[in-house]
């Protein structure tokens, strides 16, 4: 697999407010964090945007790497700062609050803006220090959503690792081979979901993506579509592979789904399977610069409902057509833009999924899942994988 080149950093780190960005956090697992600086590192730094540069503050584990892999305009050393800190403040106890007001005052900052999810503690002391702070009421990176042509590439390449995914699953189902209870074995062992889900992250790892909580659900586990199945698999159940690997690279992820069944199935399973694929190409057709995420996501309800596929409140399940037909991907798996009931319209660039599905227990739930980017005229495929389902 072709490795996609890494994106460019942000061209404009905030949306029109005043306030400059700040973070604090582990960029390995803030999107934000590794959206600003395109670095990856394990534990919370300091990041922050005046006037539409980028600067981060390192430790001296981090400071050199920083220097040569990241996209940030001025690396600084933590230490340093510390230091500073503490002859500042005359006290030895100095912590990041400390930094962060010398810092504002280094570079002539006014105002901090941090996004939603940043550290309360800091936040605290940061207001204890008279430090100016306003929490973003929105994405603290607007840009993010819509999609650089280097970004596609990364999201391509995560789709590739997903197909990659699916094929492990698929291969392994068709050589699989069903004995008492319709239970299903490979090479001789007994294929349960566990054994197949690390079939599938294994074969993500090996195309340079690594893939965590995959689901793999047959049966009623199915019907709960975040299930990330267990124990025996079986044949003529209906059963959902979801995948969703990170590449290693680039940080951004893939998300396919398919569903399948090994052996023969039933004629009202072959009716859900179908209905489901037409939805989705229903969703796909509609999906388009200047269309609401809502009425996309309307669309396939109505059509489920005609079909007469309801939807219901169980005691203690839904059944039917219960979650979102889309929703954003990126440096997260699920971000904004949504195609759901609260989806706003769509913009050129942004790239979504769309994976309506149908669960009823008895039955059996069936999803099929693909990433598209919205154009100026509809949507392009990003994801590339076949329908069979039905596997001899």
């Amino acid at each position: 697999m072709a490795r996609a080149r890494k994106p460019a950093p942000p061209r404009s780190p905030i949306r029109s407010s005043p306030a400059c960005p700040l973070l604090y956090a582990a960029s390995d697992t803030s999107a934000d964090q590794l959206y600003f600086g395109r670095f990856f590192a394990p534990d919370p730094y300091l990041a922050f945007g005046p006037r539409n540069q980028r600067v981060a503050v390192m430790n001296a584990l981090e400071y050199g790497r920083a220097l040569k892999e990241s996209s940030y305009d001025t690396v600084l050393r933590l230490e340093e700062w510390l230091e500073k800190a503490r002859r500042t403040f005359r006290r030895k106890d100095v912590n990041m609050a400390h930094v962060v007001k010398l810092l504002a005052q280094e570079y002539d900052v006014k105002k901090f803006m941090v996004p939603s999810e940043f550290p309360s503690g800091l936040l605290m002391k940061l207001r204890t220090l008279q430090i100016p702070v306003e929490v973003s009421d929105g994405p603290l990176f607007p840009g993010r959503v819509i999609k650089t042509k280097d970004e596609v590439a990364c999201i391509r390449e995560g789709c590739e690792a997903s197909a990659a995914g699916l094929w492990a699953a698929e291969r392994a189902l068709r050589n699989s081979v069903a004995r008492r209870n319709g239970e299903l074995y490979l090479n001789g062992k007994l294929l349960t979901s566990d054994r197949l889900r690390f079939l599938v992250d294994v074969a993500c790892m090996e195309v340079g993506a690594v893939a965590q909580n995959t689901i793999v659900a047959g049966g009623v586990q199915a019907c709960d579509p975040h299930c990330r199945g267990s124990g025996p698999l079986r044949a003529s159940n209906l059963i959902i592979v979801d995948v969703f690997p990170r590449v290693m690279e680039s940080g951004y992820y893939g998300d396919m789904t398919r569903t399948f069944l090994k052996g023969r199935a039933s004629e009202p399973q072959r009716a859900l399977v179908d209905a489901v694929r037409r939805a989705q190409k229903i969703a796909l057709k509609k999906l388009g610069p200047g269309v609401a995420g809502k009425r996309v996501h309307e669309s396939v309800q109505k059509y489920f409902k005609k079909l007469g596929y309801e939807t219901r409140n169980k005691i203690t399940h839904f059944e039917g057509f219960f979650h979102g037909t889309g929703h954003g991907l990126g440096l997260d798996i699920h971000e904004a833009p949504r195609v759901s009931m609260a989806g706003g319209f769509l913009r050129e660039g942004m790239v979504v999924t769309a994976e309506p599905g149908l669960y009823y227990p008895g039955l059996g739930g069936c999803r099929i899942e693909d990433v598209v980017q919205i154009t100026d005229d509809g949507c392009k495929l990003l994801s590339d994988y076949d329908y069979n389902w039905e596997l001899p």
